[in-house]
């Protein structure tokens, strides 16, 4: 299996995903940001398809449509949490719209809807892998860097706040952060499902652990055994990929309710 070029891309790229993506997925569950990963999701659809519509790598197109509706979201919304979700439905149909328009005068088959949507491990080149690799050291040095302030923001907003943390800055930080994680990810489950690995992994890894650091460390042995046991089913099987990451990843997060719930009945 190894043997193959496109296999060998696909495991580097999945384990690159899967790292960014539970160490960005735990700030996500404790900043209860799930509906705003999935939005950009949907987001990155857009951007995919108007990076193609100009010739560009969906990637690329991905990373700038996420980043500019991350900075619009943070922006409009500022410190009224309420509004957020407003501010989220609407540049999430704002780009769907966007997105289908241009994957439609593009004049591209099905083929590269259904890539953008769910995914492609045999589309993932050398240069796709380098260019999340950097993508990805790039998302962890700066949460290594904002960390603290990231973790007490997410974590105790009001004791960040009397700390004299600045939560906006955090969250439009965290935002992009999240963007780039996104596009990242999105090239091997696709941006419809992107989710899955950006909320299920830290979501089961929340009820093993008590401290923040075992949580990252948790969910991302999670997030790797659904990505790298998800690629070999899907090569032994030609099945999709991204089929075998979310029964994984629910799974896992069947036993995590399972477990906290004999715990609490044991209490």
């Amino acid at each position: 299996m190894l043997n193959l070029e496109f296999m060998r891309n696909a495991y580097l790229a999945g384990t690159l995903i899967a790292v960014v993506s539970s160490v960005i997925g735990t700030f996500v569950v404790a900043r209860n940001m799930s509906f705003m990963t999935h939005t950009l999701s949907e987001i990155g659809f857009a951007g995919a398809s108007f990076g193609i519509f100009i010739g560009w790598p969906p990637l690329n197109g991905m990373l700038l449509f996420t980043a500019i509706s991350s900075i619009l979201v943070g922006q409009l919304s500022g410190q009224i949490e309420s509004r957020r979700e407003s501010v989220i439905s609407a540049i999430s149909g704002l780009f769907i719209g966007l997105g289908i328009l241009f994957l439609s005068i593009s004049q591209k088959n099905a083929s590269y809807a259904t890539n953008i949507l769910f995914g492609s491990v045999i589309g993932i080149s050398k240069d796709d892998v380098h260019l999340m690799a950097i993508l990805s050291l790039l998302v962890l040095l700066v949460v290594v860097v904002i960390y603290r302030n990231l973790k007490a923001d997410s974590f105790d907003s009001i004791g960040a706040k009397i700390n004299g943390v600045n939560s906006n800055l955090i969250s439009i930080i965290f935002l992009l952060l999240l963007a780039m994680s996104v596009s990242v990810a999105a090239q091997i489950v696709g941006s419809l499902l992107i989710f899955i690995l950006l909320t299920l992994p830290a979501s089961s890894a929340k009820y093993f652990c008590h401290t923040v650091f075992s949580m990252i460390v948790l969910g991302t042995v999670f997030a790797l055994a659904g990505v790298w046991i998800g690629l070999y089913l899907g090569y032994i099987t030609n099945w999709p990929v991204t089929f075998f990451i979310a029964c994984i990843e629910a799974a896992i997060y069947g036993c995590a309710l399972l477990y906290n719930s004999i715990q609490n009945r044991s209490e």
